[in-house]
């Protein structure tokens, strides 16, 4: 195991939790005002909201039960996801899309910077701790990555494999028996949970060590709003800010692997006697119209649609991170106004050099 390995070890869990939940000292939040409110008034949300999430669903699980039970159902699982409401993501809840921005984004948090130049060109809620869903899956792809495993060996999935917090599908059946390198590739081009939680399982150590790994190596990258508690980002307590996620995305932007493998438009993989074939979540790396270096999609309900890129716009290579964005193609449509906004400003900037 290489040296990176021993070196990231030593930070612990327990410290980034600390770290990414504590509000700054006093002097610190006089200076940073509207941050600090913010950042409260999301972390009160997330705590009333999954306070407010157990007792609605055990009330409604108690009253589906006793209905059933008069109707001599053997289940009611039927009757209680018909009784189930639609569920608003932290960010609606803590009011975050009521923020304003001059390209009347969608999402309710952005950040569009200069990779080269870290001139940031456009910010919304930048500091606002919300779930980040399958953005975890880059920091799972970062770690085994530099962690020199060899890419050939072959996992079986198992039954630890399957997702029992959000009931999630996966066409990856128990016994199914992949290379590292193609759960890896599964992962991170398609956000395959079965692929990135056998990842961390098979970690030396287990699932506790690859965790804890994940949130050293965020302390070391400076993500001081990040915190992990598993590698798909099925759970809503894998939590960042888009300040945070800027700086995975600069770091994973380096590793050529995670760049060839999230861009991946499809990928075929040969599973016993099937050969399955799984594409791309950002149909986005398909459009000639765009140069992506790197990028990962997420989505859980609590976190809204998320997406996160690393492209090059008007000769710049810009990274772009949307957070909680509630349509299921604004956040391409925000990337898009984005684009066409920067090609403009370009431009614009070219012709005031040109006149001077």
């Amino acid at each position: 195991m290489q040296s990176w390995i021993h070196n990231v070890a030593v930070a612990t869990t327990g410290i980034l939790v600390t770290v990414a939940l504590l509000s700054p000292t006093s002097a610190a939040a006089k200076r940073a005002g509207k941050t600090v409110h913010t950042r409260t008034k999301v972390t009160l949300a997330v705590q009333a909201s999954d306070k407010s999430r157990r007792g609605r669903t055990a009330s409604r699980f108690a009253s589906a039960k006793r209905i059933a039970t008069r109707r001599g159902l053997r289940t009611v699982s039927h009757v209680t996801r018909r009784a189930e409401p639609p569920q608003l993501s932290f960010g609606q809840m803590a009011g975050l899309h009521a923020t304003d921005d001059p390209l009347d984004l969608k999402s309710s948090v952005a950040l569009v910077l200069d990779q080269d130049t870290q001139e940031v060109l456009l910010s919304k809620n930048e500091r606002a701790v919300l779930p980040i869903a399958s953005l975890t899956k880059l920091m799972t792809g970062l770690l085994i990555s530099r962690s020199g495993l060899p890419l050939d060996e072959v996992i079986t999935i198992t039954q630890d494999d399957i997702d029992t917090e959000k009931g999630s599908r996966s066409r990856l059946t128990i016994g199914s028996r992949l290379t590292r390198g193609e759960l890896l590739h599964l992962a991170l081009m398609s956000s395959e949970n079965r692929a990135a939680h056998a990842l961390g399982r098979t970690f030396p150590g287990g699932m506790n060590r690859f965790v804890g790994l994940m949130n050293a190596n965020a302390i070391m990258l400076g993500m001081k709003d990040t915190r992990y508690v598993e590698p798909t980002g099925l759970s809503s307590d894998n939590r960042s800010s888009a300040r945070d996620l800027a700086i995975l995305v600069a770091a994973a932007s380096k590793d050529s692997l995670l760049r060839e493998l999230s861009t991946s438009p499809g990928y075929e993989v040969a599973v016993g006697n099937r050969v399955l074939q799984y594409n791309n979540t950002n149909r986005l790396v398909r459009d000639p119209n765009w140069h992506i270096g790197l990028q990962k999609t997420g989505y859980i309900s609590e976190a809204g649609r998320c997406l996160v890129m690393q492209a090059r716009v008007a000769g710049h290579k810009l990274i772009m991170v949307f957070l909680d964005s509630a349509g299921k193609h604004d956040r391409l449509a925000d990337a898009k106004r984005v684009r066409e906004w920067v090609k403009l400003r370009h431009s614009a900037n070219t012709s005031a050099g040109s006149n001077a």
